[in-house]
This record gives structure tokens, C-alpha cells and sequence, in this order.
């Protein structure tokens, strides 16, 4: 009797009533969030040490929705600002689909507003007027259907530091070149 109504039921993507774009409810947490990342800034991690992270809902237009998902949109020369105690992200560029609007004039590199609690921005303003620090755009990612952007307060890198960025990357890929060919 199991077996058919086993049989019977639709399969389990299908019913579960979940969007296709959405995490599976049995993947790791590391591949949960993956799932679920619009875009990432691979440069910050590169020219920034970054202390804290920090998650910032965003202040965006339909067609900027729409263009998310499908992933027309790119961090690498973004950067936070902070005026009259708000956050604003500048430089986040998010290309305009062809079948946007017509009465919509998009403006791919229009400032966005980022959203926060008052006393996590009155700290970061502390942070900020310490020398070296800096507020970068780290990745877009959707939580609860809404845009979130993870924002990560950084101190540069100096030359020196980038060099052995770089070594360090090389070395591990010799080791994995190496396990490769041991391994065949």
C-alpha cells in the first residue's frame, strides 16, 4: 500500500510549492547561501582586510529587481558612503533588462539606499572616522525575498600584502595540481 501512494504523489520539487531559484531544504548551509547569491565583489577581499560584516536591506526599483534576478548586476567598483546618518552604496551598477518598462527611464549606476538600524550606523560611523577604514560592498544575496547587500567595514591592503595574496593562492593551486596527477 505504501508503494502506491509512493507512486501516486507528484515529485518532491514540484510539490513542494518552493520556486525553482530557492535553496533545497537539505543542502549544507554553505550551499544553502550559494544558492541563494545574486552577485559577490571578489576584488574587496583582494585590495580589503575585512573586521566586521554587516547586513543592509536595499532600497530598489522594480526593473532593478527584475535585472537581479537575472544576475545582470556587478560590485567590483562599489563602495558605502554615509551622508546625514544614512548609508548609500555607490557605483553598484545593475544593467537594465531589454523588456523593462516604458515608462521607466532606467539609470544603471543610480545610487541605492542602504537600510539599517540607527545604532548599528552610529557605530560604523565611529569606525569610519578612525584612519584607514572603509565601507565595501562585499555580495547581493535574497533573504526572506528581499535584496540584502553584506556590507564589510576594511582596512586596505598594502602592496606587500596583495604579493603574498597572490603567492598564497598559487601555492595551494600547485598542491591541488599536485594531489590531481598523484591521484590518476
Amino acid at each position: 500500500m505504501a508503494t502506491k501512494e509512493a507512486s501516486s504523489k507528484k515529485p518532491a520539487a514540484a510539490s513542494s510549492g518552493k520556486p525553482a531559484g530557492k535553496p533545497a531544504g537539505n543542502l549544507t548551509p554553505k550551499a544553502a547561501a550559494a544558492a541563494v547569491r545574486i552577485a559577490d565583489n571578489k576584488k574587496a577581499t583582494f585590495n580589503y582586510h575585512i573586521e566586521e560584516r554587516f547586513e543592509a536591506g536595499m532600497v530598489l526599483e522594480g526593473w532593478e529587481v527584475k535585472s537581479l534576478r537575472e544576475g545582470k548586476v556587478q560590485l567590483t567598483d562599489g563602495y558605502v558612503v554615509i551622508r546625514n546618518g544614512e548609508l548609500f552604496i555607490i557605483g553598484c551598477q545593475i544593467n537594465p533588462l531589454g523588456t523593462a518598462s516604458t515608462h521607466v527611464r532606467p539609470d544603471s549606476i543610480r545610487t541605492k539606499k542602504l537600510l539599517m538600524h540607527k545604532e548599528e550606523i552610529r557605530r560604523l560611523i565611529g569606525k569610519i572616522e578612525q584612519k584607514g577604514y572603509t565601507l565595501v560592498p562585499l555580495n547581493l544575496h535574497w533573504k526572506a525575498g528581499k535584496v540584502k547587500c553584506e556590507v564589510g567595514l576594511a582596512k586596505g591592503k598594502g602592496e606587500h600584502d596583495k604579493r603574498d595574496t597572490i603567492k598564497d593562492r598559487e601555492g595551494k593551486r600547485e598542491v591541488e595540481r599536485a594531489m590531481k596527477s598523484r591521484s590518476r
